[in-house]
């Protein structure tokens, strides 16, 4: 290979045998010098656009990846993105789609995705304050976001880049990305009117979170709009076990008056409802039709006559990850913030 010498060539040699690839790997292995590698992997707009491509080639071509730690040292940035997430995320592929879209997208950026689990009986910002306090991340993602979080708050306060799963109501603008709940459970209301249904019910989320009172003003607008009345389900969300929806819809559908249509705000808590409706006696399609929400494509496998509308997680987790990354770049917050609608007009059939 006939290269030039530069002066930061001085001692580029291949690494031994089964080494990890470095800078002077890379610049053995394309004839340039490190400096010009280096600043290659960033994209540094002085190297130009092919000598960019082909040190990039390169490098993913052997594996080459960057010492954290000396990075670490030399900018006193991580390339680290953390994800907080609740270990009792809903069934039905929410936490492994979420974290393939983040992925899909930092795969193309000097970043990696680490997952920083908490549980509900925790509080959800001591992860958020240790990650700040320690500097273990550059940006953060968080989910199951409340209409005023203390964790927005408290990383707005100490200039930590962020996005969330969700929108907050404090008059504070940050990067998020959200699916609209709102216009879902009013589509799902609409079906169910559609059918000849009367009475319904919804499965909510807890109160305490943003897409609850997002999803309550649709199903209530709906309501009105159709002229369908409302049984309460109260008593469980759909945060709450399999078998306490189950036991709590059994309930629902001995009353005198029960529901005929259900909508339902979360995929898993769907398996729970028809349980209950087929303990109760009743046959799905027939004297109750449900509409849900999914993450994933498995209720119509389970059963066929379920209603549903699918929410992209994979999608939210590419656009949050965009979000926090152009956060730490600088970008303006309202280029980072963005809405994804139900996947049609009305639930599929």
């Amino acid at each position: 290979m006939n290269r030039r010498l530069r002066q930061d060539d001085i001692g580029a040699e291949a690494p031994a045998e089964g080494g990890r690839p470095t800078l002077k790997t890379l610049a053995f292995m394309t004839g340039l010098g490190v400096t010009t590698v280096s600043r290659a992997l960033k994209d540094a707009p002085e190297i130009g656009a092919e000598t960019r491509r082909r040190v990039q080639l390169v490098a993913k071509q052997i594996g080459y990846r960057p010492n954290r730690a000396g990075v670490r040292l030399r900018t006193g940035k991580t390339n680290v993105i953390s994800l907080v997430l609740n270990t009792e995320e809903q069934i039905g592929g929410f936490v492994s789609d979420i974290i393939y879209g983040i992925s899909e997208f930092l795969a193309g950026t000097p970043y990696h995705l680490i997952v920083t689990p908490y549980s509900r009986s925790n509080d959800p910002l001591e992860p958020v304050r240790y990650i700040v306090e320690t500097g273990s991340a550059d940006g953060i993602i968080i989910s199951r976001t409340q209409p005023d979080d203390p964790r927005v708050r408290y990383m707005v306060e100490r200039g930590m880049p962020f996005a969330t799963h969700g929108r907050t109501a404090m008059g504070i603008d940050h990067p998020f990305h959200d699916f609209d709940n709102a216009a879902f459970a009013a589509a799902a209301v609409r079906k169910l009117h559609k059918l000849g249904r009367k009475r319904i019910a919804l499965l909510a989320p807890p109160s305490s979170l943003s897409y609850h009172h997002h999803m309550r003003e649709g199903f209530l607008d709906a309501l009105m709009e159709c002229g369908l009345s409302e049984i309460p389900l109260t008593g469980v969300t759909v945060d709450h076990s399999i078998d306490e929806i189950r036991e709590r819809t059994v309930a629902l559908m001995r009353r005198a008056v029960p529901p005929d249509g259900i909508v339902s705000g979360g995929g898993g808590a769907t398996f729970a409802l028809v349980a209950g409706l087929e303990d109760a006696g009743l046959a799905l399609g027939r004297e109750v039709d449900i509409v849900s929400k999914q993450t994933s494509r498995l209720l119509q496998l389970f059963r066929p006559a379920l209603h549903v509308v699918n929410e992209d997680v994979r999608l939210a987790g590419f656009e949050l990850a965009r979000a926090v990354t152009s956060s730490i770049g600088g970008a303006g917050v309202k280029s980072l913030q963005s809405l994804s609608k139900p996947d049609a007009a009305e639930p599929r059939l």
